[in-house]
């Protein structure tokens, strides 16, 4: 079994994409408008980045989740025991982006924003009348004017040997958020797993769109639209040697944005930030 990859330009683009994520979880898209080039660019600037000093200029600042977060404040992923084997940047509009990063990196988030609008509109258009009912308002519109949305640019170091025993790039989870979107890594490892447990290997051709449900589209569609569980595994052989870089932008509503009758999305993302022990 693989994934299906759904053709962006297609006429039933909208109808596939929904019928894919609504049955494993993820959507792949082909054709889409974020050029290849581009993601390219800024997966070797931010490598450079990684690879300097200057990121701990950058430490993360524990109230605003802004900034530069090393390998030793790592997350550990709900019901694991092992820091994930990664550091990573939280990029906000408003927060702090290294000078020579900026534009490019905010040009990326803005055009990946507006995307994802898009796409909520898909879910929404193609949500059976009875889920769309809990809806607390159109789910592209959730997402407006927000400064809420995450843009994380991870970077998976070469594996040295050293690492602890058990611990892989990103253990089993699932995401918080409504919808992540994901250009392809330059590096395999994503895998996907399904209802009968099996993990599949998530398409990873430079180029692949990579759309997965997060925990608060879950919660808003009342569990219609799975969140799925996912991994990044370690690489073997003479793959170990190589840095994997990954650039998922995490749609979140705005703070007041009713999820359900329990949560909006500030009540829903201070639970899971705790439990990931970030806060």
């Amino acid at each position: 079994m693989s994934l299906p990859v759904v053709d962006y330009t297609a006429k039933d683009a909208p109808q596939q994409f929904v019928k894919s994520l609504r049955e494993t979880g993820f959507g792949v898209l082909t054709n889409h408008p974020i050029k290849q080039s581009l993601v390219e660019s800024i997966y070797n600037h931010w490598q450079a980045f990684f690879n300097s000093d200057d990121k701990h200029n950058f430490a993360f600042d524990v109230e605003k989740q802004d900034g530069y977060f090393a390998p030793e404040i790592s997350e550990t992923a709900k019901g694991h025991q092992h820091k994930d084997i990664k550091e990573y940047y939280h990029v906000y509009p408003w927060g702090r982006i290294p000078e020579e990063l900026k534009a490019e990196i905010l040009h990326y988030y803005q055009l990946t924003s507006a995307l994802a609008s898009e796409l909520l509109d898909w879910v929404e258009q193609y949500s059976p009348d009875e889920v769309a009912q809990y809806y607390s308002q159109p789910l592209a519109k959730m997402i407006d004017n927000t400064p809420n949305t995450l843009l994380r640019i991870l970077h998976y170091p070469p594996l040295t040997g050293d690492e602890e025993q058990g611990a892989i790039r990103a253990a089993a989870h699932e995401d918080i958020n409504l919808l992540t979107i994901l250009p392809a890594a330059n590096e395999p490892g994503l895998q996907v797993q399904l209802s009968d447990g099996n993990w599949l290997d998530v398409p990873s051709d430079f180029g692949n769109l990579i759309i997965n449900i997060g925990d608060m589209l879950q919660e808003a569609s009342q569990g219609y639209f799975p969140s799925t569980t996912h991994r990044v595994i370690n690489p073997t052989g003479g793959n170990t040697g190589k840095s994997r870089i990954s650039l998922p932008l995490f749609l979140h509503p705005r703070s007041e944005v009713k999820l359900s009758e329990k949560h909006t999305q500030a009540s829903y993302l201070l639970e899971r930030l705790q439990e990931l022990g970030v806060k």
